[in-house]
C-alpha cells in the first residue's frame, strides 16, 4: 500500500470515531433540539448573570450547540470550550451526587465552584441548590463519580 492510501484509511477511521464520540456525547447532554442549557449563554455565567443566547450566535462543539448573547462571547467559548461547559452534561449537579440520575434544570440557578459551571433544578419550592451548599464537599465527589458511569 502507498502512503496516500494509508493516511486516507487513518483519516476515515478518525473521523468515524469522533462521530461516535460526538453522538454518545449527545446521549448523555441535557439538550433541547441538540442545544445545551437552554439555549442560555455559558459564558455569562462567569460574568455573574446568565442571559439567553441567540440562535445567529451559535457554535457546534463536539456534537453540542451552545447559544451566544455576543459574537465576543462565542469567540471567547471557542479558545477553551471545556472552561465554560456545564458539569455533568448540564444535568442537576445536586442530582447527580444525591442518587446518580439525570434532573432538569432551572438554567437560572448555578454555581460557579473551581472555575466550573454547576445547575441546579428548582421548582415547585425545591431548590436544589440550597440542598447542595449544605454537603456541597460530599455531593460534588459523588456526583463526579455517578457521572463517570454514563460516560465511560
Amino acid at each position: 500500500m502507498n502512503k496516500e492510501i494509508i493516511y486516507l484509511f487513518i483519516g476515515f477511521f478518525s473521523l468515524a470515531a469522533f462521530a461516535q464520540n460526538d453522538a454518545k456525547r449527545l446521549t448523555h447532554f441535557n439538550l433541547e433540539n441538540k442545544v445545551a442549557i437552554q439555549g442560555y449563554d455559558p459564558v455569562t455565567y462567569f460574568k455573574g448573570k446568565p442571559l439567553k443566547g441567540k440562535k445567529e450566535i451559535s457554535t457546534n462543539f463536539e456534537g453540542v450547540i451552545y447559544n451566544f448573547s455576543s459574537v465576543a462571547n462565542r469567540d471567547t467559548f471557542l479558545k477553551k470550550p471545556s472552561i465554560y461547559e456545564p458539569q455533568f452534561g448540564g444535568w442537576c449537579a445536586y442530582a447527580m451526587g444525591s442518587s446518580g440520575d439525570k434532573v432538569e434544570i432551572d438554567p437560572e440557578t448555578f454555581k460557579i465552584l473551581d472555575g466550573k459551571l454547576y445547575l441546579f433544578y428548582n421548582a415547585y419550592f425545591n431548590n436544589t441548590l440550597k440542598s447542595w451548599n449544605k454537603d456541597e464537599v460530599s455531593l460534588k465527589k459523588k456526583a463526579e463519580m455517578n457521572w463517570k458511569k454514563f460516560v465511560n
